[in-house]
């Protein structure tokens, strides 16, 4: 069985898909890695902030997370205007939003 201490370690894309045995399309996950892992992010923070102590219901919810937003991107989905243009603050670039760690000032603090 998977652990969620074992979840921490993980660092890649390809990491996560192999971590939880999902198949996927090296050439998507190239290309869309960056909306993948933030959309990714987006949803998992909703997990974790439910977490009532079941590490196996988490684990289920966090694959089950994974395959969503893959199968969003696999079958054509691409980020609208809105979240691209987010990125931006008075058209300059306002940290990597790949991250939640904004230092004072918004530069991205990875």
């Amino acid at each position: 069985m998977r652990t969620l201490e074992q979840y921490y370690e993980l660092k890649d894309a390809e990491d996560f898909f192999e971590f939880f045995g999902v198949e996927y399309d090296k050439h998507i996950v190239e290309v869309k890695r960056f909306h993948i892992m933030k959309e990714y992010g987006s949803l998992i923070k909703k997990g974790f902030e439910n977490f009532n102590g079941d590490e196996k219901y988490l684990m289920d919810f966090l694959k089950f997370a994974l395959i969503r937003v893959y199968m969003d991107y696999k079958h054509g989905h691409a980020p609208s205007a809105a979240e691209v243009w987010g990125m931006l603050e008075d058209g300059k670039a306002k940290g990597c939003l790949a991250c939640t760690t904004l230092t004072e000032g918004g530069n991205c603090a990875c």
